[in-house]
């Protein structure tokens, strides 16, 4: 990114961030997150159906190209528009017309009961009741018609109860995110957006939103180490999704000096992700929808240890910062699980079941990185000396990095990366 690219971006974060964070009110940030990013997704998918439309709509009339309607009327070219698989074969989400952006900013402050026109091929009624049964109807729309989405979208702003004038503030302020730059792509700035907030709800919640987020420097650090340029990508801890995007973006970053096509190569590599927290494992997808990543979450938000959403993985790169020495993780795990080759680990620390999780899903050639707190590194009490030992004698270990202090949002523990292989050379020197 060039810096009158990165100028435009910080200089948009800061303008949106203090928006939204006057409009918040005494909404606690932990809500008020989800009621602003999951505006900022309904913002993109309408914002790319229509950008699809607006193409086909040139292609219908253009008597060169393979879509054109000879003598259509305007009639016929709109009833064309409604075909949902006009959009679906450039993977692109089919918005019905109650969940489109034009209908949701234009009736957002329509007086109750009044009858709304929609028109989609056919036309229909829409009684309004609040701004909040609509954003609430316009998800619920959504994800009838992109089975993807089903059960990732947070439809519960009718229960939040906030302010209809607030919640109209925000759809306003959304609407006015510019996505018409020379350089930048509107889905690069979406997702720029969509990442940015979540640090800031990360800073706004303090403890509780280190829980999904991972400081930026921490995960390009990982990715750039581990350099994931095709295959299985595997989180087991994936929060919002950031090692993910991270990898995308590490493609991208290096198609010149690669010299591969940048969007071809992204098709080479594929997600795989879990993750136990319900509202978070729905941030992590709809992050991933922004990004256009394909991606696989399991059937839908469980715990790594006693429901791994993949057993058969066995993944080329795994990435994971889980929480820090984690309590009473082993609930429904046997202490003879196949994945604890080096040992059991202690009940009242998971950080050696992650590294054997995640080692255990690794590919013959595959490699991982796992960030852990420093304590894994010396520690001898319940078995986990024997652990460590036992990865070391087996040539597990490929190198280790000490992290500065005051990295996190929720905690100042010391940390620092294990990087592992699954196979190495005997005779290798690190």
């Amino acid at each position: 990114m060039n810096k009158t690219e990165q100028e435009f971006l910080n200089d948009l974060d800061k303008k949106l961030w203090t928006s939204a964070d006057k409009l918040r009110s005494n909404v606690d940030a932990a809500v008020y997150k989800h009621v602003v990013l999951g505006l900022i997704f309904l913002k993109y998918v309408s914002d790319t159906f229509e950008e699809r439309r607006q193409e086909l709509k040139k292609k219908f009339t253009n008597k060169k190209d393979d879509y054109y309607i000879a003598d259509a009327s305007d009639e016929d070219i709109h009833q064309e528009l409604e075909i949902r698989d006009y959009y679906l074969e450039e993977n692109v989400f089919w918005v019905p017309a109650l969940a489109r952006w034009e209908n949701l900013q234009n009736n957002a402050k329509l007086p109750t009961g009044t009858e709304i026109e929609i028109v989609n091929g056919k036309k229909t009624i829409y009684k309004f009741t609040s701004v909040a049964k609509l954003i609430d109807d316009a998800l619920d729309a959504i994800e009838k018609e992109n089975p993807k989405l089903k059960g990732v979208l947070n439809k519960t702003y009718t229960q939040l109860q906030i302010d209809p004038a607030k919640l109209a503030g925000v759809i306003d302020l959304i609407a006015n995110i510019p996505f018409n730059h020379k350089t930048l792509k509107s889905k690069d700035i979406l997702g720029h957006v969509y990442e940015y907030f979540l640090g800031q709800f990360a800073l706004a919640e303090g403890k509780k939103g280190g829980q999904y987020f991972t400081p930026k420097a921490i995960v390009t650090l990982i990715v750039e180490m581990l350099e994931p340029y095709e295959g299985r990508v595997y989180d087991p801890a994936m929060g919002s999704g950031g090692f993910f995007v991270s990898s995308e973006r590490f493609i991208e970053e290096h198609a010149d000096q690669k010299k591969y096509n940048a969007a071809d190569q992204i098709k080479q590599i594929s997600v795989y992700g879990q993750e136990s927290n319900p509202t978070t494992w729905k941030l992590a997808a709809m992050n991933m929808a922004i990004r256009g990543i394909d991606f696989n979450f399991g059937k839908g938000p469980h715990d790594t240890f006693s429901n791994d959403q993949h057993p058969d993985l066995r993944a080329d790169f795994v990435m994971a910062n889980p929480p820090f020495n984690m309590k009473e993780w082993n609930s429904g795990v046997k202490e003879d699980d196949p994945r604890w080759k080096y040992g059991t680990p202690p009940a009242n620390n998971a950080n050696f079941a992650w590294m054997q999780h995640m080692l255990h899903h690794l590919s013959t050639k595959g490699r991982m990185g796992l960030l852990l707190a420093n304590g894994s590194m010396s520690s001898n009490t319940n078995n986990e000396g024997t652990i460590r030992k036992g990865l070391i004698d087996d040539n597990k270990i490929d190198c280790m990095v000490a992290l500065p202090g005051q990295l996190f949002t929720n905690t100042q523990i010391p940390a620092c990366i294990w990087f592992l292989a699954k196979t190495k050379k005997k005779k290798e020197i690190l």
